[in-house]
């Protein structure tokens, strides 16, 4: 009467304030079902680019197809949360097979973005921007 746990693979992605959480676990069927917060790719990312972002790891790993993908992603704009999903499909990925790792690695995909928004500065009007100066 138990039922049988369903194995999956989980990778955290950040990139400036996008947090994604990718879970993997194989599939049988014959279509893959890809989900980003209970859409479909085509349905949440509007641009082909975009969209290509989000599964190029599981293309370099020749794996399409192969996995049913679930995806909760939060925070930052819609190219930010492209590249957290890249970056925790990717992880997710590392941890279902080791051997993935070298050619994810060269293609950067395992590599965080350290890049962000610098912080308002008191007296200036942004991070950088000083207010006009007049001389008279």
């Amino acid at each position: 009467m138990s039922k049988k746990k369903e194995q999956y693979y989980e990778g955290l992605g950040r990139r400036k304030s996008a947090v994604a959480r990718v879970r993997i676990k194989e599939s049988n069927k014959k279509e893959q079902e890809f989900l980003i917060n209970e859409r479909r790719p085509e349905e949440y990312f509007f641009t082909q680019e975009l969209r290509e972002i989000v599964v190029s790891p599981l293309k370099a790993t020749s794996l399409e197809g192969k996995f049913d993908v679930s995806v909760k992603v939060k925070g930052g704009g819609q190219r930010g949360q492209a590249e957290a999903v890249r970056l925790g499909l990717a992880r997710a990925l590392v941890k279902f097979d080791g051997e993935l790792q070298e050619t994810l690695r060269d293609l950067d995909y395992l590599k965080r973005d350290p890049r962000a928004k610098e912080r308002k500065k008191p007296g200036l009007k942004k991070a950088r921007r000083a207010p006009q100066w007049s001389k008279r």
